[in-house]
């Protein structure tokens, strides 16, 4: 670490709010991509669809496939007054949720709030409180019988700094990667957002394979960071698998392109010396956090969106390629009016 990498307001920088993307652009592989060649530090600027004119044989991408759930409510107390429930995780312990719970006044152990419509009104009740300021509820239902309650009436979780929150019908589709398979996450990975089936069969010609891993993102993916000196935060902790399949894959020695910084702290968190490792006989868990001064060793390369300022989304990349080059690559990327945050632009980083 150098400079003043450890300060989080060295990572901070200017963003018009006119480069933050509202919505996907028609067709996915047709967003901005940035290649950043860390070698010789070259930049290049395509279209995504042209992922595979800068990998070869000797690259594998690795792919996160969990899949997003709606799991934002909107009810009401008792009283009347109104209600949100934003349920963290679909991880339960003894038949309760980690959820957060917007609402006016204290909330206690014991309160009640409901949700749903008259044919059936869904019950969530505090029962302890989270180790984050969050809460642990219990439901009136089975776990398969709320699952189909929230895809009837929840809704889709896009951050904040997108249309204040508030998804609409065509986000159901559009904050989903297209091989989306393991229900459990509250964010998208969205470097994946740009993949289609084109790409893939492009990659495939050029005998590029690629592999899954399931990391369920948690909305600490988007904690800001509240302390001074970045060493001072805490990363919170996010749950992953590897199939047994995949596991294999990821041991061919191949070069590997991480698609996304949720695959790389799965890949960065499984990784040894003698090659990847995961154990089966129970859930994975990481609270990695990858910053200026970190080594990682995973990854020949990543595929990643444009990122908050302070974020450690950001600190991430810039623990690949530095943060000077970092932000400079931003401030190329606003000069060439690519699209920032999730449903924006991608950039390649080949190290």
């Amino acid at each position: 670490m150098k400079n003043n990498d450890h300060l989080a307001n060295a990572y901070n920088y200017d963003l018009p709010a006119e480069y933050i993307a509202e919505r996907p652009i028609p067709g996915r592989d047709e967003s901005k991509l940035l290649v950043f060649d860390a070698q010789t530090e070259k930049v290049t600027h395509t279209n995504f669809k042209n992922l595979s004119s800068f990998l070869s044989a000797e690259h594998m991408l690795v792919l996160n496939e969990s899949k997003v759930f709606p799991c934002r409510l909107f009810g009401e107390k008792p009283s009347g007054g109104k209600a949100e429930l934003f349920l963290l995780s679909l991880i339960q312990d003894n038949d309760l949720y980690p959820c957060m719970i917007r609402s006016s006044g204290k909330k206690k152990i014991g309160d009640a709030f409901y949700f749903g419509k008259s044919e059936y009104r869904l019950t969530a009740t505090i029962k302890e409180r989270g180790a984050e300021g969050d809460f642990l509820v219990s439901f009136d239902t089975t776990h398969q019988q709320l699952l189909d309650l929230l895809e009837k009436y929840a809704l889709i979780p896009i951050p904040p700094y997108i249309r204040e929150g508030i998804a609409d019908e065509a986000d159901i589709k559009d904050y989903q990667t297209v091989y989306a398979k393991d229900v459990g996450s509250v964010a998208a990975p969205t470097a994946g957002l740009h993949f289609t089936s084109k790409v893939f069969s492009d990659l495939s010609k050029y005998g590029i394979d690629k592999a899954f891993v399931t990391l369920h993102v948690g909305a600490g993916t988007f904690k800001p960071v509240s302390t001074d000196n970045i060493l001072d935060h805490k990363m919170h902790h996010e749950f992953f698998h590897i199939a047994e399949d995949n596991l294999k894959k990821l041991n061919q020695k191949k070069k590997i392109i991480s698609v996304g910084t949720t695959s790389l702290r799965v890949l960065e968190s499984s990784f040894t010396e003698e090659g990847f490792f995961f154990d089966h006989e129970s859930l994975g868990s990481t609270d990695i956090f990858l910053y200026p001064g970190k080594e990682v060793k995973s990854i020949a390369g990543l595929i990643t969106n444009f990122h908050l300022p302070k974020s450690t989304l950001l600190m991430l990349v810039s623990a690949l390629i530095g943060r000077e080059k970092t932000l400079e690559l931003y401030e190329i990327a606003k000069k060439e009016n690519y699209r920032f945050f999730s449903y924006g632009d991608a950039m390649l980083i080949l190290r």
